[in-house]
């Protein structure tokens, strides 16, 4: 999936802070995105965000996290037509610090295809403004 950089002053945040950043300033055309996405995926049974959890998990917005270190975190969901994974690093970078959020899907059926084909250029833009506000 797409790889995209972002440089922030200083070596303060750490891998959640800067996921938190990332997704809990989304703004509001990105939760229009998924809310659009949630209602066009309802009728093929792609999981809806953070719908259906049995347990209670840790979530940075609409996503479930799997694993944190100060450098990096995991976030995501399977279902049963693709895998979705958000990888955020962050690494020190002369004066400030470097975050890398790189996006990973791996589609399982002609529907998780579809759907990926259809979000893909969505996503780009939808990662790119995330990261920009990982500096704001």
């Amino acid at each position: 999936g797409p790889m995209l950089r972002g440089h922030v002053d200083g070596h303060t945040l750490d891998a959640r802070q800067a996921t938190e950043r990332m997704v809990g300033r989304a703004p509001r055309w990105i939760d229009a995105l998924v809310t659009v996405r949630n209602i066009l995926v309802t009728p093929f049974g792609l999981k809806t965000s953070g719908a259906g959890a049995a347990t209670p998990r840790d979530m940075i917005g609409i996503f479930p996290v799997i694993s944190q270190t100060p450098d990096r975190l995991v976030a995501g969901f399977n279902d049963s037509h693709l895998d979705f994974r958000v990888v955020v690093d962050v690494a020190t970078h002369g004066l400030g610090q470097q975050v890398t959020a790189t996006t990973l899907v791996k589609t399982h059926n002609w529907l998780g295809r579809t759907y990926l084909a259809i979000i893909l250029p969505f996503h780009r833009l939808v990662v790119r403004t995330m990261l920009a506000q990982v500096a704001a």
